[in-house]
């Protein structure tokens, strides 16, 4: 079989998928994206360039589409060489998010297109609007409106869709949940796993094991979308709670959801500046973007996992940190809720409430295992619904066959 694949930043959401496609022998795997250094074995690239960015001239509501036709027009010329090469693919799969995926099918009109749908907006019920600290404006609501074009462009070239969560799913409009399925991209459980013999080593010297108390925080980059700035204020009474007790914090300085600062300074910085000597830098560990191996011993080290996001896209780290064993404090937010279900497979918080965070914290210290219980079930929780190798990737393989079959995966009949 002949698969193609796009995704700006390879190998995005389909890393496992497309490692298990590759192995298997008589295929052939190609992925479209922009120039990176990540390889995979078995996996042809095929670059794409856009050839300039949106116009500053170009009305605001709609810059975000015009960058996603140059992107798409832009595949669409690698799509063309690969066809003039005589590759003909199976079946076509990528994000619509960038309009990657909006002009495959003018290129090979009879092949299966399966594009992932991350997220509708919207004004109200999502991430809009959540946070005081980011106000609506009076453009949010025709720029929202406007930013949703390419969610319907896409649907309607796509064959099928597929979101990671149940609460991703709702967000779409009836007519597109009809044929958009419910797919995570999963959790190697295997790999993602306790170890009561876990150390990490700080670049101080200082070395920490799951027998310290340490608090960890995970985040892409560190912004309020996932409540960098509520866990920072929250810190100072924790730190004064928990003498013992280290914090390791994970995650760039950049901004990958939300607005920049308005004086463009990192969130870091503004919040460092902010709490002074609230902060006590040798028991607060900022450790940047880390390798994966180091991510996941931070994981395997903790004692208390704090995850606060937004009501937007699910981030990996909370299922792996599930996955690892951490006693996962969450925020009670909608796509939070959707998995971790308070006092049963780990603890929730309102997103908002430094105060209420510092006394889970504090009540996960006290308890004499660190709720050893709850950190099973949290394991439990991504075995079995999560986990790449039994769930997620037969369900990922069961729709591309369906697909490239002709058969309508909603009329699909258990096995």
């Amino acid at each position: 079989m002949n698969y193609l694949f796009v995704h700006q930043n390879f190998p995005g959401q389909y890393q496992h998928i497309v490692q298990h496609l590759a192995a298997q022998p008589g295929n052939r795997v190609v992925f479209i994206s922009h120039e990176s250094p990540a390889s995979i074995p078995g996996v042809e690239r095929a670059v794409y360039q856009p050839f300039r960015t949106a116009k500053s001239t170009t009305h605001h509501y709609i810059q975000e589409l015009e960058l996603a036709v140059v992107y798409g027009q832009s595949v669409y010329e690698v799509c063309r060489r690969l066809k003039a090469e005589g590759f003909r693919p199976d079946i076509m799969i990528g994000h619509n998010g960038w309009g990657e995926t909006l002009y495959m099918k003018d290129v090979w009109p009879d092949v299966p297109l399966l594009a992932y749908f991350e997220f509708f907006y919207h004004l109200r019920g999502a991430d809009i609007g959540f946070d005081p600290m980011m106000a609506v404006t009076e453009n949010d609501g025709p720029r929202v409106r406007t930013k949703n074009v390419i969610n319907t462009l896409g649907f309607e070239a796509a064959d099928w869709g597929q979101t990671p969560t149940g609460w991703q799913w709702s967000l779409y409009p009836d007519y597109m949940r009809s044929r958009i399925s419910v797919i995570h991209e999963g959790v190697d459980t295997t790999i993602v796993r306790p170890d009561a013999d876990a150390w990490l080593r700080l670049p101080s010297g200082l070395t920490l094991t799951p027998k310290d108390e340490v608090i960890t925080y995970v985040a892409r980059n560190l912004e309020p979308y996932r409540g960098f700035h509520v866990f920072m204020r929250a810190l100072p009474g924790i730190l004064k709670r928990r003498p013992k007790a280290h914090v390791l914090i994970v995650g760039g300085d950049e901004v990958s959801y939300g607005q920049v600062s308005p004086d463009g300074r990192s969130y870091r910085d503004i919040l460092m500046a902010e709490l002074g000597s609230g902060i006590d830098r040798n028991r607060v560990h900022f450790l940047g973007k880390l390798p994966y191996g180091t991510y996941l011993t931070v994981l395997r080290v903790s004692s208390a996992h704090v995850y606060l996001t937004y009501p937007f896209v699910l981030s990996w780290s909370f299922l792996e940190a599930m996955a690892a064993g951490c006693l996962v404090i969450g925020s009670a937010t909608i796509p939070v809720e959707e998995v971790l279900r308070d006092r049963q497979n780990g603890l929730l918080v309102d997103f908002f409430d430094g105060a209420a965070l510092a006394d889970r914290i504090d009540e996960v210290f006290e308890h004499p295992d660190r709720m050893q219980t709850l950190r099973d079930r949290a394991r439990r929780t991504a075995v079995e619904n999560y986990d790449l190798r039994t769930v997620t990737l037969p369900r990922h393989l069961a729709l591309i066959d369906d697909l490239i079959a002709g058969r309508n995966p909603a009329e699909r009949t258990p096995k």
